[in-house]
Formats: C-alpha cells, sequence, structure tokens
C-alpha cells in the first residue's frame, strides 16, 4: 500500500532540479514519475475503499465491465481486451471472484474453447456497494474541481492517444459539452 511520503519537500522536484543540472530539461521527467506515483496513490485508496467487499481494484473493473454489457456476460478474452490486461489476469481475476460468488463461468456457445463470465446477483450487488465507495471518496481525486478533472483526462488522453492506445474519435458522452453531459448519458 502506497503511504504519504511525509517528507518536507517533494522528492519528484528535488530529482528535476538534479535532473536539469546533470541531463537537461526535466518536465517530461518530472510529469512522467507524477503520473507514476500518483497511480500508486489512487490504486491504495481504490484497494483501501474496495477491501470490505473483498475485492481489488483489477476484480472491480471485471465487475463493472460485465455489469456494462447488456447480457451481465463476457468472454473472457473479450475481458481481457476492454481492461487491457493479459489473459492470465483475467484468469486469475476471474478464479477470485467466482470463488466470491461474484461471477459464474460457462462455456461459450458461439466458441467451443471460449469461456464466458457471467456477474451473480451477489456480484451485481457487491458492485453498487464498491461503486458506492469510490465514488464517495471521488476515486481518490476530490481535490481538483470538476474543470481540471476535463484538463486532465484530456492530457492524458493525449499521451494515450500518441501511444496508439485509444482511437482518434472522442465518444459521445465526451463531444457533449460538459453542462449538457449529465442529459446526454442518462
Amino acid at each position: 500500500m502506497s503511504r504519504p511520503l511525509g517528507l518536507p519537500f517533494d522528492p519528484i522536484e528535488r530529482a528535476g532540479e538534479t535532473w536539469e543540472q546533470r541531463f537537461g530539461p526535466a518536465a517530461a521527467m518530472r510529469a512522467a514519475t507524477s503520473v507514476f506515483r500518483v497511480q500508486q496513490i489512487l490504486l491504495a485508496r481504490f484497494d483501501a475503499a474496495l477491501r470490505p467487499h473483498e475485492l481489488t481494484f483489477a476484480r472491480y473493473e471485471v465487475l463493472v465491465l460485465l455489469t456494462f454489457s447488456r447480457t451481465g456476460e463476457l468472454p473472457l478474452k473479450v475481458i481481457g481486451s476492454r481492461l487491457m490486461v493479459h489473459p492470465t489476469s483475467v484468469t486469475n481475476a476471474i478464479d477470485r471472484l467466482v470463488a466470491a460468488g461474484y461471477v459464474e463461468r460457462r462455456p461459450n456457445p458461439a466458441d467451443g474453447r471460449g469461456v464466458l463470465a457471467r456477474i451473480t446477483e451477489r456480484g451485481r450487488a457487491v458492485v453498487e456497494e464498491a461503486t458506492a465507495a469510490l465514488t464517495g471518496l471521488d476515486f481518490g481525486l476530490g481535490d481538483l474541481a470538476e474543470g481540471e478533472l476535463d484538463t486532465l483526462f484530456d492530457i492524458l488522453r493525449r499521451v494515450r492517444l500518441a501511444a496508439g492506445d485509444v482511437a482518434e474519435a472522442p465518444s459521445p458522452a465526451r463531444a457533449t459539452p460538459p453542462a449538457d453531459r449529465r442529459s446526454a448519458v442518462g
């Protein structure tokens, strides 16, 4: 678990100063290192909020994905693709979710070798509780205003676009002005 460092200085800023002296401009290094540190902080917060529900953030993501599907089930291969994780990680997450009674496995009738994961009623209930816990802490970003969150998303999305991670076209919800987004999504 990531703990507050409790230092009287920012180690990333300090490293940036040293970097500039030894290697040159440090803006990219400071930004990238900050992204890594924020990821550690957020995952620790998520896992702490989800622990009472016997979930990690990775398993929570699987449940949310199954909840979002029309039928409540998806092939394991699709889960891995959508969550951008290795098939072994999907299998491990599904194993834990099955053991907890949140998900059931069944053969995929459309693919004789494939497996479907289906969310159970117990899984649906726990995803509601877990989502309330995460939204209650504003996904760990409660110190930022909505406009700042939109800006942060846009900046990080540009990094993802440049890496070929996602398609160029914005989602319909993002194409709608922020004031109108609630009615467009709900």
